[in-house]
């Protein structure tokens, strides 16, 4: 697999949740982000409830001379967290970089229809957990004197919609959980940026059973006429400069907005202009020095 190499992470350490890849040379979210980080230079933590599918990843990087190891974790649960923060420190020495991947799209269903239960776990799964990996790393990051921290939304988390009321809601929860964090740990100069992907074809939409039609209709939502795929989105998940920062990454659809970004200092400040006609770098949100 070829991979422009855009930066350099050399010397940096990073943990991707949600890692693994669960079949075999397929990239989803996660294991597009931790190869790219690998192949840019970083030592990864892949961190996945599912060992098989985190070895799996490692054996790409190991393949591509990158350096990664496993560490099984659900980060559902608090302890879990703690300990895979730790244990990221106790195989490199220092945590520089965390990516929060995991999440989920179920319970489906209006307000009128939701399971609350299904529902309370679902925000727990998407917004809880990154809250609980990001307690255990800002320490570790602020030890460094510097770090980097990228949560995964979606463009369901800044326009919503459907199919139902829980998704659009945890992603947007994200969104501003992000916008906090930002604000937060600034002033430990730590950036914490937000990636919201549009319609990619991965190994979970495919899972979802999504036909070939609509993946021809979908196509012509944007201006490119074009489907992302997990390295799109993994490109956006790494700048230098930026904290407070949510990226679309949805092939044009949204070319016209104007958008804003509140930095740690808390003041106002539009966005760098951006091509969004096309995907930025990875180096855009994680690659700090």
């Amino acid at each position: 697999m070829s991979l422009p190499r855009a930066f350099d992470l050399s010397g940096e350490v990073a943990i991707v949740t949600g890692g693994g890849c669960r079949m075999v040379d397929e990239l989803g979210n996660g294991s597009a982000v931790a190869l790219l980080l690998a192949r840019h230079g970083a030592r990864v933590v892949v961190l996945d409830r599912d060992p098989n599918a985190a070895a799996e990843t490692k054996r790409m990087i190991d393949e591509e001379g990158g350096v990664a190891k496993v560490v099984q974790c659900d980060v559902t649960i608090d302890a879990e967290c703690k300990a895979a923060v730790a244990r990221a420190v106790e195989l490199f020495g220092k945590l520089d970089i965390l990516v929060n991947i995991v999440g989920r799209g179920e319970p489906t269903g209006t307000s009128e229809m939701v399971d609350l239960e299904e529902f309370d776990y679902g925000i727990h799964y998407n917004v809880t957990s990154m809250v609980q990996m990001v307690r255990y790393a800002v320490p570790a990051m602020r030890s460094n004197g510097k770090g980097a921290i990228v949560n995964m939304s979606s463009i369901c988390g800044l326009t919503g919609g459907s199919p139902g009321v829980f998704y659009s809601t945890s992603k947007g929860a994200i969104v501003q959980m992000t916008r906090a964090m930002a604000g937060h740990h600034g002033v430990d100069a730590i950036r914490v940026n937000c990636v919201c992907p549009g319609l990619a074809y991965t190994p979970m939409a495919r899972s979802k059973g999504i036909s070939e039609e609509m993946r021809h209709e979908r196509k012509g939502y944007g201006f490119l006429k074009y489907e992302g795929t997990a390295l799109d989105i993994a490109y956006e998940t790494t700048p230098r400069w930026d904290t407070w920062q949510w990226v679309r990454v949805r092939a044009a659809v949204t070319a016209t907005d104007k958008q804003m970004a509140i930095t740690s200092e808390a003041s106002l400040r539009p966005l760098r202009g951006r091509g969004y006609a096309g995907f930025c770098g990875l180096e855009v949100l994680v690659a700090g020095k």
